[in-house]
């Protein structure tokens, strides 16, 4: 299964998804969020969402030196978080933007494609597909 965005022109920017994702690990606010609303030019021209969308082959997993992220079969990425050196590369990597970091942690935040954003989009941008 992968996260999709399947309407961007729903998002009206309220980040819903976003605080929702870091409550995920019991924190309030927004970081530990794995993914990101960003402005898609003003107002006028909308938001968009920016989320992992699960490669097959994800150019962070490559990028990373000490195999911290480890492909998940099911789409995505885990973080082994006592590998990671906190070297950035898999940000770099990452054409979508995806991959988020945590100040605090000094680590990197990928989607785990839990989909337990979904539910709290109020205009239903997301969904979980077959990967």
């Amino acid at each position: 299964m992968r996260l999709k965005v399947i309407d961007s022109q729903r998002c009206v920017g309220c980040q819903s998804c976003m605080f929702a994702c870091s409550r995920r690990f019991g924190q309030a606010g927004l970081a530990n969020t794995c993914m990101n609303v960003v402005s898609a030019g003003g107002m006028s021209k909308g938001f968009k969402v920016i989320v992992c969308r699960a490669c097959k082959e994800p150019p962070c997993a490559k990028a990373c030196p000490v195999d911290a992220l480890l492909v998940n079969p099911k789409g995505g990425v885990k973080l082994k978080s006592e590998l990671c050196v906190g070297c950035k590369n898999c940000i770099d990597a990452c054409i979508l933007g995806a991959i988020q970091w945590n100040e605090e942690t000094a680590k990197p935040l990928a989607c785990i494609q839990c989909g337990f954003c979904i539910k709290y989009c109020p205009h239903h941008v997301l969904e979980l597909v077959e990967h």
